[in-house]
């Protein structure tokens, strides 16, 4: 039994995850990725507190026309979670980036939502050349001092870290605040499962500590660099999917990516929450098929 499916049989979600695993490997750490399909490559890059599965009925949708390559960030889903790593925004771009030259990925379809923007944007703006088109959900890819109550909360010394890790308060609630439609148990038990230890959550806590808010922050310059890198694909194909209900990423980021992608196609889904992914496939699907049929990669 491949390692994703025996990860997912073993914790009660074998039906929503039927994917085969792939590994590369970083500094002695493995990366896990899923690669389905083949033809035009699209490239699907989570968030926070999430992993590949949250991209799963994108890969069941697409992937009978697609290649469709979802990764797990290190420390999360499948991924080795190293005791002690810094798990920062430069870091996960550059193991993105070496994921995209190990498999020699060319015209590039970026699918990304949550942190997944700002790190799968900082490496198209590393490899431009291998990217064709950006279909971007519910995310950010610029500085902003946007941040929800409920995230600074997890900020907080000691006590972020015990809510977050000791806790997994972060993943359990975003089983319901980022959602508007109820999840399954399968569904529940997916999102979790790789987050059942104190050990296991060392990313989770780490994302919401890396959030850039003032120049002294370690992440800062590589957002302002992130930031810098999106001018060039301005003429790009784009596709902005957005819940319009999300408390965290809401339409002020939105708002944003319209400013600086003016030609940018917008999909607004007024009952969608964070997880659009988990809300809304079935609206958005249509609309991305259409997107990657009238904009083929050069």
């Amino acid at each position: 039994m491949a390692a994703a499916n025996k990860f997912a049989a073993e914790n009660g979600f074998a039906n929503e995850y039927p994917f085969e695993s792939h590994f590369v490997e970083v500094d002695g750490q493995k990366i896990h990725y899923i690669d389905e399909g083949s033809g035009e490559t699209i490239l699907c890059v989570h968030g926070n507190p999430t992993w590949s599965f949250a991209w799963r009925n994108v890969v069941r949708k697409l992937s009978d026309r697609y290649r469709v390559i979802a990764i797990d960030h290190l420390g999360c889903g499948i991924s080795s979670k190293p005791h002690g790593h810094a798990y920062s925004l430069a870091g996960h771009i550059s193991n993105l980036q070496l994921l995209v030259t190990q498999l020699d990925l060319n015209q590039i379809t970026l699918f990304a939502h949550d942190w997944g923007g700002a790190i799968g944007m900082g490496t198209a703006g590393k490899l431009p050349e291998r990217f064709s088109r950006f279909a971007l959900f519910n995310t950010a890819a610029f500085r902003s001092q946007n941040i929800p109550l409920r995230i600074a909360v997890c900020r907080i010394p000691f006590l972020g870290t015990f809510a977050l890790r000791g806790l997994n308060a972060f993943s359990r609630a975003a089983l319901t605040m980022a959602v508007e439609k109820p999840m399954t148990g399968a569904v529940k038990r997916g999102y979790l499962a790789p987050y059942n230890s104190w050990a296991n959550r060392a990313a989770v806590n780490a994302f919401v500590k890396d959030i850039p808010l003032k120049a002294a922050h370690p992440s800062w310059q590589t957002l302002v660099d992130v930031e810098a890198g999106l001018e060039q694909f301005k003429e790009h194909p784009m596709l902005l999917v957005w819940g319009e209900r999300d408390w965290c990423f809401t339409t002020k980021f939105l708002d944003e990516f319209e400013q600086r992608f003016p030609n940018a196609e917008t999909l607004r889904i007024p009952d969608g929450g964070h997880y659009v992914f988990e809300d809304a496939h079935e609206i958005f699907l249509p609309r991305v098929e259409e997107f990657l049929g009238q904009n083929p990669v050069a």
